[in-house]
């Protein structure tokens, strides 16, 4: 058994025991909030509060295990990115802890990395405490129904709702800028858009993608699915298995690697990259004009490095196909030790730190391996 499958075999208070002693547990113990939004005092007593009316849901019977297990720790890691990012606001004396969602992500990620997590489950929490905070402010949204469609192909809506209603009640606050009221109303608000309990349906592949590239003029829009070829882009941690996954399931497609440009102009991947991104540009360019299928295999662990070679794909009206690897580290770190030129173990791990997997939102198709 994994140290995932061990821990969550145990019951919730002693998930919650094991928790306490946990390091990054410690540091939101000692991380005071906002006296007024939070008068319970610290983060980690706030987040005990949460735990506790997850279990006290309605719906909390109606879930399984899987669906319990996501609620529980996205209630563990949703606050733990306050302790690095709280501060006292200078103008009003207010404690803040602006962008703590995001570091909480990282925290998430991490900690589920290190007890062998499987990558679906892990993902699903991270992404629930990316968003954790959206449902209360849906009414300051110009578009409210474009929101939830967004968001229910990035969490399950429900689970976010369950979780929100969990959060606002695990809080004593003099001062409640949360209604459930507006919980509601984003609950009613998937309903109608039919993606409370499914991501809302677009009518094809296209339609979705276009959708979050913000060119389609309503989710209902069917656009013609009509591309010139496919670029299937290839993602992952050095000596994630890459090369060997298109030699065995892609045998013969032409592939664009950062690595053979890099040998052929004999630079060193800590040298400046600018002529080797214009290379490469070029090369997946030829392969576009021909309307060629083709791979582009790099490293591409961040969502903003995949988005230009998929703004280049989408302008010459190729589909958009994206493979992440991701074997567990330690698999990770001895292949790398197998390639002809190792990269440094420091600069995996660094690049580990960094790592974006990439969601369905960014392509026509997502296969993870």
């Amino acid at each position: 058994m994994t140290k995932w499958q061990k821990l969550t075999a145990q019951s919730f208070g002693e998930i919650l025991d094991w928790a306490a002693n946990q390091s990054w547990v410690q540091e939101m113990a000692a991380c005071q909030q906002d006296a007024i939004w939070h008068a319970e005092g610290d983060v980690w007593t706030h987040t005990k509060l949460v735990c506790g009316e997850l279990e006290r849901l309605a719906e909390w019977s109606d879930l399984d295990r899987p669906q319990q297990l996501k609620l529980f720790f996205t209630a563990l890691f949703h606050d733990s990115g306050k302790p690095a990012t709280t501060c006292i606001d200078p103008e009003t004396g207010r404690t803040r802890s602006h962008g703590h969602a995001a570091v909480g992500v990282a925290v998430a990620r991490r900690v589920l990395r290190e007890l062998d997590c499987d990558f679906a489950t892990r993902e699903a929490i991270c992404n629930l405490v990316a968003y954790h905070g959206r449902p209360p402010y849906l009414l300051e949204k110009s578009s409210p129904e474009l929101e939830v469609i967004r968001l229910s192909w990035m969490v399950e809506n429900r689970l976010l709702y369950l979780f929100a209603l969990a959060d606002t009640r695990g809080r004593l606050a003099r001062e409640m800028s949360r209604s459930e009221d507006t919980l509601h109303m984003w609950k009613l608000a998937c309903e109608e858009q039919t993606c409370f309990d499914q991501p809302y349906p677009f009518a094809n592949d296209h339609a979705r993608f276009l959708f979050f590239r913000q060119q389609l003029s309503h989710p209902t829009y069917a656009p013609h699915e009509s591309y010139r070829c496919t670029m299937t882009l290839m993602s992952g941690l050095p000596g994630a298995g890459k090369d060997t996954w298109l030699a065995r399931t892609r045998p013969g497609l032409p592939v664009v690697s950062l690595d053979e440009i890099r040998d052929g102009l004999e630079i060193d991947p800590t040298d400046k990259q600018g002529e080797v991104i214009q290379a490469a540009r070029e090369q997946c360019r030829i392969h576009l004009r021909a309307g060629r299928d083709f791979s582009f295999n790099a490293t591409n662990v961040s969502k903003q490095l995949r988005q230009r070679w998929i703004d280049l794909a989408h302008d010459y009206q190729a589909r958009a196909e994206i493979v992440y690897c991701e074997p567990p580290l330690a698999i990770v770190l001895a292949q790398n030790k197998r390639r002809p030129e190792p990269v440094p173990d420091k600069v995996i791990l660094s690049l580990c730190e960094r790592v974006e997997p990439p969601s369905i939102t960014e392509c026509h198709q997502l296969s993870v391996v």
